[in-house]
């Protein structure tokens, strides 16, 4: 059997690989990589990052975002998130942003991963989940650079925050919030 039929065998459909991932079933990983991809087996994501994409009804499928971003860092420590999830916050922000957020402890730019791009941001700490306390802080430390009217949401955010768990809101303001953050929410929970 052909060293690249072997390899092939070895991949499973849906999976991102690291070139160091496969190159342990290969005598000649580089000439072996590029020929899957050329063949259309493997998609190229990155410089060393590919993908064997699952066949669907509608075509070859994207590999799913937290596995591309475990896969990338090398690490399961990450929260994947959005701009356009503080809309569901009720406080004033309507934008759609074509952007993704990593919080991480590893990697800090902008990262094109296949066709898809990535912010990825180094911070100390973040919480597994996306909760509405974490967001509300994560937006405020973000409004400058939102498209919305900052002084509307602001005021939003005020009345947001007298329908929220005060201990709650607190921690997250004092576990994730920046300066200016802290400072502004403080004024708003008085």
């Amino acid at each position: 059997m052909p060293n690249k039929v072997k390899l092939i065998n070895r991949l499973r459909k849906g999976r991102v690989y690291r070139r160091s991932d496969i190159e342990q079933w290969s005598s000649s990983i580089d000439r072996e990589l590029n020929s899957l991809v050329k063949g259309g087996v493997l998609q190229k994501l990155s410089r060393g990052l590919y993908y064997y994409p699952k066949e669907t009804v509608f075509g070859k499928a994207p590999p799913e975002e937290n596995v591309l971003v475990r896969e990338f860092l090398k690490d399961d420590r990450f929260l994947l998130t959005s701009p356009n999830v503080y809309n569901s916050l009720g406080v004033g922000t309507t934008q759609l942003y074509n952007q993704r957020v990593v919080y991480n402890h590893k990697r800090h730019g902008e990262f094109k991963l296949g066709n898809r791009k990535f912010s990825f941001r180094i911070k100390p700490h973040f919480p597994n989940k996306l909760n509405e306390e974490f967001l509300l802080v994560d937006l405020v430390n973000n409004l400058n650079k939102l498209a919305e009217d900052q002084e509307k949401v602001l005021g939003k955010v005020g009345d947001r925050l007298r329908t929220m768990d005060k201990k709650k809101v607190h921690y997250y303001i004092a576990r994730y919030g920046n300066q200016r953050t802290k400072k502004t929410l403080e004024t708003l929970t008085r």
